[in-house]
């Protein structure tokens, strides 16, 4: 181990002032919990087992080879708890180390919790998706990943994730282990193209190039669907699709974000040609218009209407999922579809394609007064 942790166990009365002994080592750790519930922070339990003279005793714990975070470092007496008595803690100064002073009522054998923030170790989550042929279903798998560069060795340590079962991993200084944690087949695939009026072209057709729009694997995290134990942590996502020949391909990684239960894990695969935005502003005037003295406009409001094409060329069904924005003030005096309202400005359509299906959204809408100089 290159963590050194000394104790003194006597008592204190025994010690002539201002004296600091390092004796006895401290004994060897019952078992190590490593604990991953912060991604941001990783606490290390240890549990222990000191012999206790009855009165004052004084445990002394020092480190060296590692970062600890020396505010983080707590003691908790486990048993017997109603017997001892942590009274104070010390640092002495320009030592990695700190003091404890605990009562003891009579001799025994407390067992105690040592904990710790540990710099130098840390985790990462990734996932392997292997999709049908047909993209009806996915087959998940996730591992963790971690990764030990905090100095010390830690040999049948006990693994806890925010949920959970904890398990055991082994993982001496430098080294990086992988472990399969979470394995799911058949999870049922929605698979959803995804249009943004801001990013995408409107007119596709008067471009050069072929127009992709974004394609998303949403797989539900909920019971229902085979999930929905718990949230997804945040982790890189490969996805491959099976072939039908006994192979699979790689279809595309995403990084989608943390998806607690109840919601979809969303996993970017690419850009599809099969689905076939145009959209066009088909009125745009102003009403309602007020001017000043020189007859100059200064105020109005605007008269629109957008008309969005939507043709599947796929012989399955589609999800297209349409994203527009109109800023300002507004009200919306007709909508061929029903929409969701992100914010003030942003409005999500949720289009049910059929196989060959052609279909026409319309937005009629007033953007209310605009206004084109100052009044003054």
């Amino acid at each position: 181990m290159k963590k050194l942790a000394v104790i003194f166990l006597g008592l204190l009365a025994a010690l002539p002032a201002g004296a600091r002994i390092k004796l006895v080592a401290l004994p060897d750790r019952d078992t190590t919990m490593i604990r991953l519930d912060n991604p941001a922070a990783t606490v290390v339990e240890e549990e222990r087992v000191l012999t206790l003279q009855k009165g004052l005793n004084q445990v002394d714990f020092s480190w060296k080879g590692v970062t600890i975070d020396q505010d983080s470092i707590r003691l908790a007496v486990l048993s017997p708890a109603d017997k001892v008595q942590l009274l104070n803690v010390s640092y002495p100064p320009g030592e990695g180390a700190l003091v404890w002073q605990l009562s003891c009522a009579e001799a025994c054998n407390a067992k105690v919790r040592i904990s710790y923030l540990l710099s130098g170790i840390d985790r990462l989550v990734t996932y392997t998706g292997t999709a049908e042929k047909d993209e009806s279903k996915l087959d998940l798998e996730s591992f963790l990943v971690l990764r030990n560069f905090s100095g010390e060795d830690f040999i049948d340590a006990q693994v806890r994730l925010d949920y959970g079962e904890p398990f055991s991993m082994s993982a001496k200084h430098e080294e990086t282990r992988q472990r399969l944690f979470l394995s799911k087949t058949g999870l049922p695939i929605v698979k959803t193209f995804k249009w943004d009026a801001r990013e995408k072209p409107w007119d596709p057709s008067r471009l050069d190039e072929n127009v992709g729009i974004p394609v998303y694997y949403a797989i539900a995290n909920t019971e229902a669907k085979g999930l929905g134990e718990n949230a997804l942590w945040d982790g890189k996502v490969r996805v491959f699709q099976k072939d039908g020949h006994g192979s699979t391909i790689f279809v595309g990684e995403d990084n989608p974000g943390f998806v607690p239960v109840g919601e979809d894990l969303e996993i970017r695969v690419g850009e599809g040609r099969d689905v076939v935005v145009t959209q066009r502003q088909k009125v745009n005037r102003q009403i309602n218009i007020k001017r000043n003295s020189s007859n100059d406009i200064i105020l109005y409001d605007n008269e629109e209407l957008i008309e969005t094409e939507v043709e599947n060329f796929k012989d399955q069904p589609a999800v297209l999922v349409l994203t527009q924005y109109i800023p300002g003030e507004w009200t919306m005096r007709e909508a061929s579809l029903d929409y969701e309202l992100k914010d003030h400005e942003t409005l999500e359509f949720r289009v049910e394609l059929k196989p060959k299906d052609k279909i026409t959204l319309k937005m009629d809408f007033v953007r209310s007064n605009i206004r084109t100089r100052d009044l003054r």
